[in-house]
């Protein structure tokens, strides 16, 4: 589906703020009948706090103005003996949700503190000047502080929590690598198109690393269990991970405000993996836009070669959503302001100015991504297409600071502006001003090349329906509605908020001739169908509020609290415990059995699988252990026999099992049993003849034919359309084969597999258990998917049951031909210690894990009274 016709809300999520909060409170109150812990709190992490700080006592040093600039407070907090607290420019909508939440939550802010403001004009103190005693007076200024501005949800308490940076770190996580590498990267520009000398993308690195860390530090700190956090955008993208490292429960949620590019832009970052980790380290992650999500996870697979399924993006059996959720305006605060009494003297003025012209309202950064330039050019393009508008037409272009520096772009907007005569002012205006100019407007020009959510385009449907000048009055019903301008908007279809605003006229700003005809057009539109657009955006606007937006955030995180789609935590073996059991059985007449996997397990995983080859460490733990006569050892790999012939071959007293359990030598034996003699293999022949058909379609796969199975892999392949193929050639087997004949489908890391039923690596470790029931300690260790059936297969004492009776195997009967009779089995639950190779959120059936092959080898070890200096094997 094009992205231009994706829904703008998710299903569900279209409803009013009542309704939104009535879900919230079911769901808290739901957590609380299961005893589910919530603590009432909402942790918000920003990269500024939404006030600035002066001290008093200091004096400070020269600076240029703050980014982003602090504008007078109109009501700063009174100033104590130290500290001055005023509201700072900026995020009004993010802010605004916030506080919003103040109604239903207790809401925290966490956010760096920003430059400490000295009471000199355009002086700053250094945070190294500001000592522990002043720091403290800080937080009880912020505790104290209330904002007093025209909004009454501003008088619900927030707490703000400041987080200290060095000022080199400060700036250099902000105006280096946020501004100059992240922020062009997401706006699908590259850093050296908006840097003016030599850039590069990781010279500051350093510093977002170093940030990063000091606010998971500061969340760690604050942190109470049945917390709700949400990272806000792109400063803060490495925190989640970093979070969940300190606290591995914790619900945490990342929201992207930006745009976010489609996997060919984010490739060429070179800590794309480090970014991509650390915001996969949230249970959810939420975008602007259902295109912006579809885009992340499609470069988690590309980049990263991640897995994805429907419940999000799996790492490491940590399993994190993907959702998205547009951020609107404060309506009601905006609708107020624009009837404050001293916006009308301006409207008039403005009326007066223009009159007998029509005026465009453009207002953006002066950054390349915001099309200034584009539509200027536009505009000129409309008066030499449309001469008729020549000198009835006026275009005011109001910009502000912007991201990064360009003065290249300043100089050409500059001189395009004078060639076209246009009215261009380059201040901020007074929000009155603003207000009086959107109201006054026949049409808004809102064309930037790439944005993620635009304030301006909402404001003036807001203003539009407030205007009090060319009501409509209609006859309802022997009632009169009166209704606003209705003035149209022309948006850029490169907009995150175009999904939305459907009713606006959107067009590519790249086309000078259509953004010019959608001008004309909307100068021309005639008074009914303006109403008509209007109508719909103005519920639009005035239901997607930022309000909402705060409520489902909450509402999101909390489908998150009771781990729905997260892996347990899997304790780490226990080396007293395991070393103990070995031991104990040690002492009486029974066996000790290992069961090993090898790649991944004894050896690590390898590009090219020939080069894992094992270990001197490797040989000497599995030479020692088989030595001993109560140590029954093997080794049960996906490997064919060859290849374990050749490196494990020599270690006479080690049994094996080749291609998942498709051959076997047994220890002393240099025979292999073929377990798949007796089965009808004759379904090899079909199934090779599927995977040739896709093999064909798929560039990159190719098949791999054993002698009890089949795998088609796609690793070479491109990720989405490789996993596409696999997921078309799955549902063909098991639909039109499986159900038909003796096998089963494998779904792998990058391949499918087909193998017979029989066949697999539980059905080894039951044959090995059944032909020695005398087994008193049972290790076994594997890292993949084929090593859950070895992990399935031990699971022996169902309900709490301490005694165990062991039918005959199909491994036992395939092979002997009739059917043994069943066998009691010695083994104790606290003897078995199954165990996956992996993170501990691996999602496994193994009670205990280890991080590395490594670790197996070294417990393996441990267990032979560890390694021996000048051991050699007998190789």
């Amino acid at each position: 589906m094009h992205s231009f016709s994706e829904p703008y809300t998710r299903h569900g999520d279209d409803i009013s703020l009542d309704a939104v909060r009535a879900d919230i409170h079911a769901l808290q109150a739901s957590y609380h009948n299961a005893s589910i812990p919530l603590s009432g709190r909402v942790l918000h992490v920003c990269h500024y706090l939404p006030v600035t700080a002066t001290l008093n006592t200091r004096a400070g040093v020269l600076s240029p103005p703050p980014t982003p600039p602090a504008v007078p407070a109109d009501a700063p907090s009174k100033p104590n003996s130290i500290w001055t607290i005023a509201p700072r420019y900026g995020h009004a909508a993010m802010i605004s949700g916030i506080q919003s939440l103040a109604a239903t939550h207790e809401q925290l802010i966490i956010g760096w503190t920003g430059d400490i403001l000295s009471p000199t004009p355009n002086d700053h103190i250094s945070s190294d000047a500001v000592d522990s005693n002043d720091r403290a007076a800080l937080d009880e200024a912020l505790h104290a502080y209330q904002p007093k501005e025209s909004d009454p949800d501003d008088d619900r308490k927030i707490t703000y929590v400041p987080v200290w940076l060095d000022d080199k770190v400060g700036h250099g996580h902000y105006d280096g690598y946020c501004k100059q590498t992240l922020w062009p990267l997401f706006h699908y520009l590259l850093w050296q198109d908006v840097a003016t000398e030599y850039a590069s993308a990781d010279a500051h690195y350093p510093y977002y690393e170093s940030a990063n860390a000091a606010f998971a530090r500061k969340i760690a700190e604050i942190y109470q269990p049945g917390d709700l956090i949400w990272v806000h955008d792109y400063h803060l993208l490495l925190v989640p991970r970093l979070v969940r490292e300190a606290i591995p429960d914790v619900v945490l949620g990342l929201f992207v405000h930006t745009p976010f590019p489609s996997s060919e832009i984010f490739r060429c970052l070179p800590r794309r993996k480090e970014i991509l980790d650390g915001m996969l380290g949230a249970n959810l992650i939420c975008f602007q836009t259902y295109s912006y999500s579809r885009h992340f996870t499609s470069t988690c697979v590309r980049v990263c070669g991640y897995e994805t399924n429907s419940r999000g993006i799996g790492v490491e059996g940590h399993v994190t959503a993907v959702m998205h959720c547009p951020v609107g305006v404060d309506a009601e605060r905006v609708g107020r302001d624009i009837k404050r009494p001293g916006i009308q003297p301006k409207l008039e003025a403005l009326r007066t100015l223009y009159e007998g012209k029509k005026i465009i309202v453009g207002r953006d950064k002066l950054d390349v991504v915001k099309g200034v330039l584009q539509k200027l050019r536009a505009f000129e393009k409309l008066l030499r297409d449309y001469p008729e508008w020549i000198g009835n037409v006026v275009m005011i272009q109001v910009t502000s600071p912007a991201m990064s520096d360009s003065p290249k772009l300043e100089r050409a907007v500059s001189e395009l502006v004078a060639r076209i005569n246009g009215e261009y002012g380059h201040q901020s205006l007074k929000k009155d001003e603003f207000y009086a100019l959107l109201s006054v407007a026949d049409l808004a020009v809102i064309t930037p090349l790439r944005d993620g959510m635009n304030t301006t385009s909402m404001e003036f449907v807001i203003a539009q329906n407030h205007t009090d000048e060319d009501k409509i009055k209609e006859e309802e019903g022997g009632k009169k509605r009166e209704g606003g301008k209705n003035s149209p908007l022309v948006l850029s279809e490169f907009m995150g908020i175009s999904k939305n605003m459907e009713e606006a006229l959107l067009v590519n700003p790249w086309n000078l001739g259509d953004v010019a005809a959608a001008i004309n057009r909307g100068l021309l539109m005639s008074s009914e169908e303006k109403a008509r657009r209007q109508a719909k955006l103005y519920k639009v606007v005035t239901t997607h509020t930022s309000h909402t937006w705060g409520a489902l955030l909450v509402k999101m995180l909390l489908g998150q609290v009771d781990g729905k789609g997260q892996a347990r935590m899997t304790p780490y073996i226990p080396k007293e415990m395991l070393i103990g059991e070995y031991e104990k059985a040690g002492r009486g007449q029974g066996k000790r059995f290992f069961l090993l996997d090898y790649d991944g397990t004894l050896a690590p995983i390898v590009k090219t699988p020939s080069m894992a080859v094992p270990s001197a460490s490797t040989l000497e733990a599995l030479e020692r252990l088989s030595a001993d006569p109560k140590n029954i050892v093997y080794i049960i790999s996906g490997r064919d026999g060859a290849f374990l012939e050749q490196h494990l071959g020599h270690l006479r007293n080690v049994g094996f099992s080749a291609e998942h359990g498709g051959f076997v030598r047994e220890r002393g034996s240099v025979e292999w049993v073929n377990f798949t003699e007796n089965l009808d293999m004759s379904w090899m022949a079909e199934v090779a003849e599927i995977f040739r058909y896709y093999t064909e379609r798929t560039a990159g796969s190719h098949i791999e034919v054993k002698k009890s199975s089949i795998t088609w892999h796609y690793r070479g392949s491109d990720p989405e359309w490789g996993l596409f193929q696999c997921r078309h050639c799955q549902d063909l087997l098991e639909n039109n084969l499986a159900n038909k004949r003796p096998i089963e489908v494998l779904v792998g890391k990058k391949n499918l597999e087909v193998r017979p039923l029989a066949v697999n690596k539980g059905e080894i470790v039951k044959r090995i258990l059944y032909k020695n029931p005398d087994a008193e300690f049972i290790f076994c260790a594997g890292d993949d998917k084929t090593d859950e059936d070895m992990f399935r297969s031990l699971l022996l004492f169902p309900n709490g049951t301490t005694e165990v009776t062991m039918p005959a195997p199909m491994s036992v009967t395939l092979v002997e031909g009739n059917a043994p009779p069943p066998v009691k089995l010695s083994i104790r639950p606290e003897a078995v210690f199954t165990t996956a190779v992996g993170h501990s959120s691996k999602r496994t059936l193994a009670g205990w894990h280890v991080t590395a092959p490594q670790e197996v080898v070294d417990h393996l070890l441990e267990l032979v009274g560890g390694p021996q200096e000048g051991f050699k094997s007998s190789l």
